[in-house]
């Protein structure tokens, strides 16, 4: 006879799942809407996605229970309910771009919206969970929606990025199904709680084949964070993707895979184990270096932005490599202030499209230093805009993004590690001299050829102007709010146990 299976509907903790369930009927929702009213506006798809956002984000934000749920493979803790408010907001802000006048060929179809839904929901899977198998789960789901709504740009480079974005995406979830297989052979488990306590418990035994593991995982996270030397694809999918697409990659992904590499690594810097501290502190030190030494030969400004990000993530790996309770909290500091300032730098760069092909200006590729010179005379509001958030993703004072790094460099010097404090310092130095170029071609040079460009018109494109007005105001007010901020974060990092 069959024993059945009772299962206590109150230990699920079934609101542990609503807000990425939200996200998920939202996508369904607007599959269902097409199959029966085809050819819907896309402002009323961009509202309806908005929507299920703003709901996603209440639930989020109104979240009581408790840590665990759905049979202990969700974990939601302070942390997780912080890079998903973060993820929700971010997506929020980036689906407003697609509210643009021109036609492009991903906004025409309400799958493209549905995905982004999908998307969202599985970056917040990979945020609440300490599940190896959920992690993925999401992982793939995020990335597979994700290479979809790059290639749906129906461009050359636009196909060219996603089939590149697919084929190291697939070798990373590789390494991670590797990695994840020999951890869950060493210890038994695919938990990270029970994952600890093994090695705890055991001493490391078996070192040699974790530390194979380890290096599985540290090239899956790697890729997803775009750090050196897993950064090849950064470049050419920013190129190829739209500027709010591009913007969307340089954030949001990131979220959610800092805060799987700030678990799992982190099993290994509190254990202070020398080996993966000395890998951490290697790659975080390459990772801010090359990329911004490559970025000051750039000359498309979306490539220099690419690598700018690239670096932007080897700053971030340092605070993860710290493991103290200030370098976390720095850690979401940072990537939060960094996050609006380069929402705002993809938006100019995607109202800045040419209405003629670049080649008709002589150009290359649609957002050359060239095409910015002397936009101060034909365009000096947008000039004066993009200048702004030049100086602010250089770190200089007073703007937003200084106090990220003042904040992480503080919780370098206060580990002890002055050299590694003295390596980001020549960073920031060297990353503002690539941003400040753009600042000499728009205000101290001039067009030879008097060829006057003609912009898209973004007159009436009443929401860019809000988001891209948000971005520069939170960059310069940043002195005013970055307490609150600062307070808010610390809540959520004690309440996780750091």
């Amino acid at each position: 006879m069959i024993t059945p299976i009772s299962i206590d509907v109150m230990s699920l903790n079934i609101p542990s799942i609503i807000p990425m369930s939200i996200a998920i009927f939202g996508a369904l929702m607007i599959l269902c809407i097409d199959l029966f009213r085809k050819h819907n506006d896309k402002h009323f798809y961009v509202v309806l996605t908005t929507l299920f956002l703003l709901i996603d984000l209440v639930s989020i934000l109104t979240y009581t229970g408790e840590n665990r749920g759905f049979f202990g493979v969700m974990y939601v803790d302070g942390i997780s309910l912080l890079a998903q408010a973060i993820i929700v907001v971010a997506s929020g802000l980036f689906i407003f771009l697609s509210l643009t006048k021109q036609r492009f060929h991903e906004y025409r179809y309400p799958e493209y919206f549905a995905l982004f839904l999908f998307m969202t929901a599985g970056f917040q899977f990979m945020a609440s969970s300490d599940n190896l198998i959920l992690i993925f789960v999401g992982l793939e789901t995020a990335s597979m929606s994700l290479y979809t709504m790059i290639a749906m740009h129906n461009r050359d480079k636009a196909t060219e990025a996603a089939i590149k974005y697919f084929t190291m995406g697939a070798l990373a979830a590789g390494f991670y199904a590797f990695g994840a297989m020999i951890l869950y052979y060493v210890t038994g488990s695919v938990e990270l709680g029970p994952i600890s306590a093994h090695f705890a418990s055991t001493n490391f035994d078996n070192y040699p084949i974790i530390l194979v593991g380890v290096v599985f995982m540290i090239g899956a996270i790697g890729f997803k964070l775009s750090l050196v030397p897993f950064h090849t694809w950064a470049p050419d999918v920013y190129e190829g993707s739209s500027a709010s697409m591009a913007g969307y990659i340089a954030i949001v992904p990131k979220v959610a895979i800092l805060v799987v590499a700030l678990r799992f690594f982190g099993i290994f810097i509190q254990a202070h184990d020398v080996w993966v501290e000395g890998i951490l502190y290697m790659m975080a030190v390459v990772t801010m270096t090359i990329p911004n030494l490559i970025a000051l030969v750039q000359t498309d400004v979306k490539r220099m932005l690419a690598f700018s990000s690239i670096s932007h993530a080897g700053f971030v790996l340092v605070a993860i490599m710290l493991g103290t309770t200030q370098a976390v909290q720095s850690l979401f500091l940072y990537w939060i202030l960094f996050a609006f300032v380069i929402l705002g730098a993809f938006a100019m760069l995607w109202v800045h499209r040419t209405k003629q092909a670049p080649s008709f200006y002589g150009f290359t590729t649609d957002y050359q230093f060239d095409k910015f010179t002397g936009l101060v005379r034909t365009a000096p509001v947008s000039a004066f805009i993009l200048g702004i958030l030049m100086f602010a993703l250089a770190g200089l004072p007073p703007f937003s993004v200084f106090w990220g790094k003042m904040y992480l460099l503080s919780a370098t010097v206060n580990k002890g590690e002055i050299l590694l404090a003295v390596i980001m310092v020549l960073n920031s130095a060297i990353a503002a001299f690539y941003y400040l170029k753009l600042i000499v071609y728009m205000f101290l040079k001039t067009r030879e050829d008097k060829v006057v460009i003609e912009y898209q018109d973004m007159t009436n494109t009443i929401i860019l102007k809000v988001i891209i007005g948000i971005s520069v105001t939170l960059s310069v007010t940043a002195i005013f709010w970055v307490d609150t901020l600062i307070y808010f974060i610390n809540m959520a990092v004690e309440t996780s146990g750091y």
